[in-house]
């Protein structure tokens, strides 16, 4: 290997961090071409995991090394949110900590790249391409490794299983995790629900947040966030809100009566 190659290789080395993929296309933005590249892998420096995406020979990389390439190479908003993102953040004690299952939202223009779909990560990924929050907002960074991720802030987050719900995501549950939450601050929740589109999502969150008596409630105003006009039917046969104007499950209206 000439001593350019070596240079630019120890310079590959010693910026990027273990447990990280590298995406083909990032390191020929670099100025790694793809040849090089190559040699690497036959030099035994880097192994592919796929179309378009190297590892460091023999690393240990989990879901997060893959999302932290979505963020930062490829300039994607996917990001762990939801469930994940709260017990990331010690937000939900009583879920299975040894989860089998992440949960990602994207924007609904990314596209996940085919070696992080086809990667055995080791944990089911469930992957949800919508754009009902801006994409930047009430994002988190968080260390794992040595680099760090964006996530989900637990406001969003709790939004995010709200947007699930209740077809994939128990309301019951998400009571339960807002209840969890007495200490958000008011400027970033106001953010968020101005900056929602759900109508369904922002109703719930306020009848939750309510329900769940948390202070922070107060500071919120309401007139400047959009509820729609008339009235929805989150489940069948449940018990109608009118304050909200909202049919949420029996169970849930029963808590705390």
């Amino acid at each position: 290997m000439s001593t350019e190659n070596e240079s630019k290789l120890n310079h590959l080395l010693s910026t990027q961090p273990l447990g990280v993929v590298l995406s083909s296309a990032w390191l020929a933005d670099q100025g790694y071409s793809l040849d090089l590249q190559k040699r690497y892998k036959r030099s035994q420096w880097f192994d592919s995991i796929g179309t378009g995406a190297l590892i460091r020979h023999s690393d240990q990389v989990d879901y997060l090394g893959g999302i932290y390439a979505l963020q930062s190479q490829l300039g994607l908003s996917v990001h762990p949110a939801g469930k994940t993102a709260l017990s990331m953040q010690g937000k939900a004690h009583y879920l299975e900590l040894a989860t089998k299952s992440v949960q990602l939202f994207g924007g609904k223009d990314d596209s996940l790249p085919l070696w992080f779909k086809k990667r055995d990560w080791g944990v089911s990924v469930d992957c949800k391409l919508t754009s009902f929050l801006p994409p930047e907002l009430g994002l988190v960074e968080m260390q794992h490794k040595g680099f760090k991720v964006r996530v989900s802030s637990p406001a969003r987050a709790v939004m995010e299983c709200l947007y699930l719900a209740p077809k994939s995501q128990p309301l019951l549950e998400v009571f339960e995790l807002m209840e969890g939450l007495n200490n958000l601050r008011p400027a970033s929740v106001q953010k968020l629900l101005e900056g929602c589109t759900s109508v369904k999502v922002k109703r719930l969150f306020i009848y939750l947040a309510d329900k769940a008596g948390h202070e922070w409630l107060s500071y919120i105003n309401l007139d400047k966030v959009d509820l729609g006009s008339g009235k929805r039917s989150i489940v069948n046969d449940g018990v109608y809100v009118s304050k909200y104007q909202i049919t949420v499950p029996k169970e849930l209206e029963a808590v705390h009566e």
